[in-house]
This record gives C-alpha cells, sequence and structure tokens, in this order.
C-alpha cells in the first residue's frame, strides 16, 4: 500500500474507511486530499444516512425509490420501497435518522407528484413497514422539478425540511415570496404528534401563531436539493439550484431564522425579473456562475473529521454538471476562502457526513466515495 503523508488508513471494514486521526490547525484548503470508491453498484443514490453513530453499513437512498443498506463494497439488502413519481428531480429524495436511530424519516414525491414527509420506526436494523405515519403532504404536482427533498434532524431534534418553489421557470407558481406556501422555504417541525396533529409546531418558529406559516423557517429559495448543519457550530448551510446564471451558498448562523434569500427576485447576488432585493432579504455567502460550466450546485457539509490534517471548519460542496468538488470557509459570515479542490465526481447527486465527521460523495451512476488523505 502506497505509504500515506497524512495520517494511515487502519482498515477499510464493511466499505467503510477507518482512518488514523491527523493533527488538527488552521484550515488549509490545500490539504492533500483524494477520492477513495466505497461501493458500486447502487441505483441512482441521492440521500446517505447513518444510524446510532455506527460507521456501517450505510443507508442510501434510491431515487427509484428504494431505501438500501450498502456495506463491504456493495447494495446488501433493501429494507424499504415506495411508489414514486420519475421525472428527473422526483422520486425517494430524502432520508434521515432521529438520534437514537429508533426512527427513520423519508421525502418522496408520489405519482402524481405531490411531496410525503412521512416517519416508521425501526425493528431493530429493520424498517418496521406497519408504522408508516405520514407527517405532511405538500401539493407539487403543476410540474416536476424543483422539490428540494432533504431532511436533516437538527442538533435540537427538530425535523428541517427543505422544500423547492414548485418547479417551472422563474417560480411560475409564484411560491418564492409568497408566506401562504409551504414550497420554496426550509420548514421546521417537531415529528411527535400533537393532539390530533401529526406533528407539533415548535413554539420559538418564527412564525409559530400565523396562520399558514407555521412551519416555516426560511424562505425565498428556488430548489434547496441540499443543506445541512455543522455539527460543531449548528450553523446551517444551504445549496440552493440557480436559473439561468448563477448557483448559490447560503449561510446562516446558528439559532438564525425567517430568513429570506430573495428567489425569485434575487438569483445569487443579482436581480432577477426585474426585482429589487426585498426588504431585509439576504444574499448567499457564495455564488457560482454559469460561465464555467455549473448548473446544480449540490450542498454538502462542513468538515469536522480527523483524518484530513488542517481540513477542519472547510465548508466541501459540488455541482452535478461539472461533477467539480470545491470548499469554502467562513468568517463572521462572510466568505474567507474558496478552492477547487480537484477531485471531480461524474454526475454528482449528494454529499453525505458519516459519524466521524467524514464526508462522502455519491455519483447518480451508482459509485459511492469518501474524501480521504492522500
Amino acid at each position: 500500500m502506497r505509504r500515506l503523508t497524512i495520517g494511515v488508513v487502519i482498515a477499510l471494514t464493511a466499505g467503510v474507511i477507518a482512518f488514523a486521526p491527523a493533527s488538527v490547525g488552521a484550515t488549509n484548503l490545500a490539504a492533500p486530499i483524494r477520492l477513495q470508491q466505497v461501493a458500486t453498484g447502487i441505483d441512482h443514490p441521492v440521500a446517505l444516512a447513518w444510524r446510532n453513530g455506527r460507521s456501517s453499513p450505510i443507508y442510501v437512498a434510491e431515487q427509484t425509490g428504494s431505501l438500501v443498506t450498502v456495506a463491504h463494497g456493495h447494495v446488501t439488502s433493501t429494507l424499504l420501497t415506495v411508489s414514486v413519481s420519475h421525472g428527473e428531480e422526483e422520486g425517494l429524495l430524502g432520508i434521515a435518522f432521529s438520534h437514537d436511530g429508533k426512527k427513520l424519516y423519508i421525502d418522496y414525491t408520489d405519482p402524481k407528484g405531490d411531496i410525503h414527509i412521512v416517519e416508521y420506526t425501526m425493528n431493530g436494523n429493520l424498517v418496521n413497514k406497519n408504522t408508516r405515519r405520514q407527517l405532511m403532504m405538500i401539493p407539487h404536482h403543476s410540474a416536476s422539478n424543483h422539490n428540494g427533498g432533504d431532511l436533516v434532524i437538527g442538533p435540537d431534534n427538530m425535523l428541517y425540511i427543505s422544500v423547492g418553489d414548485g418547479g417551472g421557470s422563474g417560480d411560475t407558481f409564484h411560491n418564492g415570496q409568497n408566506k401562504n406556501s409551504l414550497l420554496a422555504k426550509i420548514l421546521r417541525i417537531n415529528p411527535n404528534k400533537s393532539g390530533s396533529h401529526a406533528f407539533t409546531i415548535p413554539k420559538d418558529n418564527p412564525w409559530a401563531n400565523t396562520p399558514y406559516t407555521k412551519a416555516m423557517w426560511m424562505w425565498g429559495l428556488r430548489n434547496p436539493w441540499r443543506f445541512s448543519i455543522d455539527r460543531k457550530t449548528h450553523d446551517m448551510w444551504i445549496g440552493d439550484v440557480g436559473q439561468d446564471s448563477w448557483e448559490e451558498i447560503d449561510y446562516a448562523k446558528a439559532g438564525q431564522k425567517g430568513i429570506n434569500w430573495g428567489w425569485p427576485l434575487r438569483e445569487g447576488k443579482h436581480p432577477f425579473n426585474g426585482g429589487a432585493r426585498p426588504p431585509g432579504a439576504r444574499d448567499p455567502i457564495f455564488e457560482r456562475s454559469h460561465d464555467t460550466g455549473d448548473c446544480a450546485i449540490i450542498g454538502g457539509y462542513v468538515y469536522r473529521g480527523s483524518a484530513i490534517a488542517n481540513f477542519q471548519g472547510a465548508y466541501v460542496f459540488g455541482d452535478e454538471c461539472t461533477g467539480e468538488i470545491r470548499s469554502i470557509t467562513q468568517s463572521g459570515g462572510h466568505l474567507a476562502q474558496s478552492r477547487d479542490l480537484n477531485l471531480n465526481v461524474s454526475q454528482l447527486s449528494t454529499f453525505g457526513e458519516g459519524p466521524q465527521g467524514e464526508i462522502y460523495a455519491a455519483s447518480l451512476g451508482g459509485t459511492l466515495y469518501v474524501i480521504a488523505p492522500k
């Protein structure tokens, strides 16, 4: 085996790479890294999750409708299959586990195109299909694109949900700046029942006492395909897919809520549809022009692993069309560093954060990688 310059590979067990900790210093986006293949043969992987802090198996949402486990370099079991619509941006789109591993949450579009957020109870390592409990159904059958679809259990045990603007072009259905719609939003709910209601509205939601907007956390988003919460700082990072010219990364410090990200009056940091920035709206921390080939940003994670020396604090993301993986850092909510990591995943579809903070990347073509020290 080639001798590693930073950290040492200990083992490759159940398809998961384990590393010896490397020294940690100031964030260095030029740290020597590579892509290490973890598994192949997955059917259109679009979301990754881990359960109970275990490195194996990896749970993978296949866009075609199945939740599978991956270990030893390949798919080992199919735990659940749901009937989905099959547009380019539809299907089984998001998965998440409660922190205790007892509950599974999925986000998918049904054959009509409507969005469903559903909870299941885990029975050991299996999904108890008889415990299916629908938390939300969001109508979305007018167009097949811009579904969002990501699910995140926050450090507060709340369920965060990303929802696109309803599809079409230029916010066809006028949901971006519409507080009476759950589309074009990040939502936040307590998945526990509240009387006859399937979930509970957290009292500290920004509009918890206002009709129609109770579940809203942030708004003015076009298609927040992937977002994450930094496990150390609890800051939120959102990859919002652009339209004609600009892709954007949005950043919010821990606890900030009610933010309007400006769509459709803004695309990136620029006017769109002839509109000015809405009062109080916020621009992204980072944008990428389509002039370089980018077309659909894939939000990722802040690196909190120990394998890559001096990489702590780097936010890793990419683009579906170019396959390029990049990283940025922030200081005081402003962009501090930006770098192309010289890593490329064809048909990049999603990222994942393993139990130890290492970052994984998946190709829609069926291959899963981990970002590893070189």
